[in-house]
């Protein structure tokens, strides 16, 4: 037999979801066939097969974690030796742990193991007591999952509806980012208002919000920078590549303009209008989730003033766009009607002072307004 891994799909991710198998056991299948969907860094992206023969297992089912470069899929007979190309093949050094089919892979709710390791009696007994073994940390040898751990694991506290659900996709990866940023970043929100009323009638405010980040930018250009926390370095960035957060129901994606600064209006629409396309389709590519140096949320499209936008480490600064709104405001002794957009930026205090930040939203508001 022989076991092909998950590859690294060229993105450098620690693990996938199974999204769709596309094989089943006992098919035949050809070189580069589609084999599964798995989805990784927000996207859907298919795995071909490494070499044509006989599918005698799949390790896992739809919904399940895998890691890369771990156990996804088994031939029949013995593979020749395959040049890594983005599609590994793996080898079986790697998958000696005790385990049963259904159960191959969990999810991140257990950091320390990337597989459940039981005998057949631990899983037994885990069934009788209806006990999920994708939540027990195994304290046996190689991290292998024990009678008492099981035992333990009763005495845990329950859930507080029967309705739980793990998250799974897109859902998954922003809770996992969501704590990431929550761990790593000090985050400060700073908040203003920028008067748009002369804006020239039928402006694109998205757009205006994108050019005005990038004179923010190259006025400050501490905000768009990335930082790594550990090491206590410091990067900053002569691209702009706007992150734009687009909500579905599915959860936060955030597509990446790749060197905004460089783009004309129509062309920064046009990128626009392709993610919004690409992303309810689910045919946003991977490299187009990857490498934003800064964000913009334009939450006011739905409902909200102002917010307190989170930063997604590496980054430094995320500006939130509120609700547009008329306002009456004192304007040269009077008092008049006027187009107000409020802004929120969030920025990390590691690596941005609050003068470097002000100057910053000092420069978008200015764009906006001009």
């Amino acid at each position: 037999m022989s076991i092909f891994n998950l590859p690294d799909l060229g993105e450098g991710l620690a693990e996938a979801e199974i999204h769709e198998w596309h094989v089943k056991v006992g098919d035949v299948v050809k070189v580069d066939q589609p084999m599964v969907s798995v989805e990784t860094a927000k996207a859907v992206v298919e795995v071909p097969a490494p070499q044509a023969g006989k599918v005698v297992k799949l390790f896992g089912k739809a919904g399940d974690i895998i890691q890369t470069h771990a156990p996804l899929i088994e031939f029949e007979g013995e593979a020749g030796a395959v040049k890594d190309k983005g599609t590994v093949v793996g080898s079986l050094e790697e998958s000696n742990a005790v385990m049963d089919d259904g159960d191959m892979i969990i999810g991140s709710a257990n950091p320390t193991t990337t597989t459940i390791k039981a005998m057949p009696a631990v899983r037994a007994l885990a069934k009788q007591l209806n006990v999920d073994l994708n939540f027990v940390k195994g304290t046996g040898a190689n991290g292998q999952i024990t009678i008492d751990d099981v035992k333990k694991a009763t005495s845990a506290p329950k859930k507080m509806h029967e309705n739980f659900e793990v998250l799974h996709g897109v859902r998954r990866a922003m809770a996992a980012a969501m704590t990431h940023s929550h761990q790593e970043v000090v985050p400060v929100t700073i908040i203003d208002d920028a008067d748009i009323t002369d804006l020239p009638a039928g402006s694109d405010i998205t757009v205006r919000l994108i050019q005005a980040m990038i004179n923010g930018a190259k006025a400050e250009p501490s905000l768009n920078a990335w930082y790594e926390g550990k090491s206590m370095e410091r990067c900053l960035l002569p691209e702009v590549n706007l992150g734009l957060a687009v909500d579905t129901p599915e959860g936060l994606f955030v597509p990446v303009i790749k060197n905004a600064e460089k783009k004309s209006p129509q062309e920064l629409r046009d990128a626009v209008n392709n993610f919004k396309k690409t992303v309810k389709d689910r045919t946003v590519p991977p490299s187009e989730l990857q490498g934003a140096t800064i964000t913009l949320s334009n939450f006011g499209m739905i409902a909200g003033r102002y917010a307190t936008p989170i930063i997604v480490p590496p980054m430094v600064a995320i500006l939130g766009c509120g609700k547009l709104r008329d306002t009456v405001v004192a304007k040269d002794g009077k008092m008049v009607i006027r187009r107000i957009l409020p802004l929120s930026l969030t920025f990390d205090h590691r690596a941005v002072t609050g003068g470097e930040a002000t100057r910053f939203l000092a420069e978008v508001i200015k764009s906006l307004e001009s």
